[in-house]
């Protein structure tokens, strides 16, 4: 190193503005002060070096010998590794030393921070060096970018995550889009690109898709910037299904791995062995994460053993493929889109696509069937966690099926086998459409198909589409006595008590329902079909209940016993929901109220949006009837925010939708037009948990209010004291007088409070301390402790 110890070193000046990251710094600082190796990781793009840059040029300072930065890019020979390190200090290598040698002699005694960029092609020999390097220099601390860690004792992770973008589909105004960093880089860029570029409402959801699609991945969000030159934000959103080959114009003077996105993705690629490249490429069939479980089921075959594949996705996670997190207490893989095309394009490329997505389907066909089999348990609200984590997984199956010849009938048996969890997950719609797409691809006369036929009926009269269910409930009944079949006989004969149900048609209904009801349950019982077995009885109770027979109540008490001797929370709310509308129609509100609420604690978690919005709504009729008008108004718009979040009529037709406006009219006679309305809005504003409490009569949960982004690491208690007399108005001199610090201390440690907070002004600060005191210290201060005059500066 020339000149002086106290040089600054040799980090390269920013040619172009730094985006968010508030919280990766204060993460990567608060590790550099505990650990003397910091690596940050991530995937191709992703801006591990910008932010290795700008910690290092933050903290340098603290460095008596500099910052020093190293770019390892360009070396392709492990032997030169030592020899670019002394180059980039500035030093010459005399041959008669080794070069490892003259590194540790010259940092030996110095405080240096040394930043390794771009090391995952060099793993090994940096690894070795880097060990070397910090055995000998006690002062020395090492900032490393890589795709893969390198793997040795006291090193730290920092993961870099792509930048933050808002919903696609629910995009904010145009100025709360510019608090997402990825929003903001675009724009930024975009405006490097044109001369001037405003993001207007007319670009709104075109920028919010643009920047989601690109999975807020840095380097993506900058090539598609420079597509503007030729396209407007509506249209580039339109092209970029070919992301890879649009996106192929960077900066000349960049990199090549940087001028590309498939050439940023390449590198990730060449660092793979064979056996990892084919699990990419596998591995991309998967949408929305998955776990080892159906990484096993799909990735096994050809050139991978099944006992590979653990290893397989670790190392795909090490060198930053996949990523990892626990998601409801269940660990699942992830792979960002943009790398999915990727591994897409790879399987295309070894014939291997329609092979590896047959086996992504039936791993997901075998997944649905064990949650069919094992619905009605104590399992029911975990089956129902894993089935709307893996919904974008059962999407891709039944579109393999509905796209591929021949394999329409396992797309049958996929979408009938989900559609008791479909009832509470509020995706009707949707599995309305999966189902007639295959009724209309596949007119082969099976039990399948009769089923579907069923299922599609029953969830159109629930949508209140009752020509459609009887134009089904034709087809069903036909193609039953076709084949002849006895448990497809046994749907249609329900299907068609259902109908009559709906249609106010109430002794056939009943007729109907308990001819069902007996010819199935001796089926039931001999196969174990605990839920079909439950299905027809809850049925027919709900049949009783709604035509006034003294059997109604034995039979409703029926359907809770069987949910609570199988611990089914589900479908026990269902029948609490039951017997409460039955006491309710019986004029026994008192014992109404307490059984619709323990429906209610069931199901609050939002699981289960149509028991949710049953017992809403019936809960409403019997508040209003003990006289709680404005409590009851809150909750009827409280379930009509349900009845909407399940996709189903409001709520339903005939006998129900009756007492729905009976309870209208009561409500607005007791309140006035003005406050009825106002109540129902406040309740159509609640959460499901909100809306519990409510019910409930339990404390409201806290609003949810504006914090950093990210949670705050732990401050120290140096940071707590600065704060505090932040929040007395106190200005820096006068804090370093208090805590007998230097002003330039304090400035650093105000700095640091405002990355770590995610915040812009010492304002902030101030009010975010008064906000979070406790009780006593904001008494404290509101009696006199912050002094007149002393506001907080921005």
């Amino acid at each position: 190193m020339t000149g002086s110890r106290r040089a600054a070193g040799r980090i390269p000046a920013e040619v172009t503005t730094f985006v968010g990251r508030h919280h990766e710094m204060s993460q990567a600082r608060t590790l550099l002060t505990r650990s003397r190796l910091l690596t940050l990781t991530g995937a191709g793009g992703i801006g591990k070096t910008r932010l290795a840059l700008r910690v290092a040029r933050d903290v340098r300072r603290s460095f008596p010998d500099g910052a020093w930065m190293v770019d390892l890019g360009p070396v392709k020979d492990d032997a030169l590794l030592a020899q670019t390190v002394l180059a980039a200090l500035g030093l010459n290598h005399h041959a008669a030393l080794p070069a490892n040698t003259l590194l540790v002699d010259h940092l030996a005694d110095r405080q240096l921070l040394l930043v390794l960029d771009n090391c995952e092609h060099l793993l090994n020999a940096t690894a070795v060096l880097v060990r070397t390097l910090l055995a000998a220099a006690p002062g020395l601390k090492v900032l490393v970018t890589s795709r893969q860690s390198l793997g040795i004792d006291a090193e730290s992770l920092l993961t870099v995550p792509p930048l933050p973008t808002p919903d696609p589909d629910r995009p904010p105004p145009p100025k709360a889009m510019m608090r997402y960093a990825a929003v903001q880089l675009f724009v930024e860029r975009a405006s490097a690109v044109l001369g001037d570029f405003h993001l207007g409402e007319d670009d709104r959801l075109a920028v919010a898709g643009i920047c989601h699609r690109l999975d807020g991945i840095p380097l993506a969000i900058e090539l598609a910037a420079t597509r503007l030159r030729v396209l407007c934000p509506q249209q580039l959103l339109t092209v970029l299904d070919d992301r890879l080959a649009l996106l192929n114009q960077g900066s000349r003077g960049a990199p090549a791995r940087q001028q590309t996105l498939r050439a940023a993705i390449d590198c990730s690629f060449d660092l793979c062995t064979p056996q990892e490249q084919w699990g990419w490429a596998r591995l991309s069939v998967f949408r929305g994460g998955f776990d080892l479980e159906a990484a096993e089921a799909v990735c096994a075959g050809e050139e991978l053993a099944r006992e590979q594949v653990l290893d397989i996705v670790s190392e795909l996670v090490d060198k930053s493929v996949l990523t990892m997190a626990s998601q409801r207490g269940l660990g699942r893989f992830r792979m960002l889109e943009t790398i999915r095309e990727y591994g897409r394009d790879l399987l295309r490329l070894g014939g291997e696509e329609e092979a590896v997505r047959r086996r992504h389907r039936d791993h997901f066909l075998a997944f649905a069937g064990r949650a069919e089999a094992d619905w009605f348990s104590a399992r029911q609200e975990i089956w129902a966690t894993r089935l709307r984590l893996e919904r974008t997984n059962f999407r891709a199956a039944l579109e393999f099926c509905m796209s591929t010849p021949h394999e329409v009938g396992a797309g049958f048996v996929l979408a009938t086998s989900l559609w008791g969890n479909a009832l509470g997950a509020g995706n009707l719609d949707e599995q309305r459409r999966w189902l007639g797409q295959a009724l209309a691809r596949d007119c082969e006369p099976t039990p399948a198909r009769a089923r579907a036929l069923w299922v599609d009926g029953c969830l159109a009269l629930l949508l209140g589409d009752i020509s459609t269910a009887e134009t089904r409930l034709d087809a069903c009944r036909d193609l039953a006595k076709r084949l002849g079949d006895a448990e497809s006989l046994a749907y249609a004969v329900q299907f068609a008590g259902l109908t009559a149900l709906f249609r106010e048609d109430f002794p056939a209904a009943v007729h109907l329902l308990e001819d069902a009801f007996h010819h199935r349950r001796h089926r039931h019982r001999a196969t174990g079909d605990l839920q079909a077995e439950w299905t027809s009885l809850f049925l027919l109770a709900l049949a009783y209940c709604l035509t006034g027979n003294p059997r109604a109540s034995a039979m409703a008490e029926r359907c809770l016993a069987l949910c609570e001797a199988h611990d089914a929370r589900w479908s026990r709310s269902y029948a609490l929901w039951l017997l409460g509308l039955h006491n309710w129609l019986c004029g026994d509100t008192q014992s109404a109220i307490p059984l619709l609420q323990d429906g209610l604690r069931i199901i609050r978690s939002g699981c289960n949006l149509l028991g949710a919005a049953q017992c809403l709504e019936v809960l409403a009729w019997a508040t209003a009837q003990d006289g709680r008008a404005e409590q009851a108004a809150v909750l009827l718009g409280a379930a009509q925010t349900a009845w909407q979040s399940a996709g189903i009529a409001l709520p339903g037709r005939g006998r129900l939708l009756h007492h729905h406006s009976e309870c209208e009219a009561r409500l607005r006679g007791s309140l006035g037009d003005t406050a009825y309305t106002a109540a129902v809005t406040t309740g159509t504003k609640l959460t499901l948990g909100q809306a519990a409490d409510h019910a409930l009569g339990e404390p409201p949960t806290p609003p949810v209010t504006l914090r950093p982004q990210h949670p705050p690491t732990p401050l120290t208690r140096r940071q707590r004291q600065v704060i505090e007399l932040l929040a007395q108005g106190l200005t820096d001199k006068q804090i370093a007088a208090k805590l007998v610090l230097s002003s330039r201390t304090v400035e650093g440690h105000v700095h640091r409070l405002l990355a770590v907070l995610g915040f812009h002004t010492r304002t902030q600060i101030a009010t975010w301390a008064m906000e979070n005191a406790p009780p006593r210290q904001r008494e404290h201060r509101a009696a006199g402790s912050v002094r007149p005059g002393a506001a907080p500066a921005c």
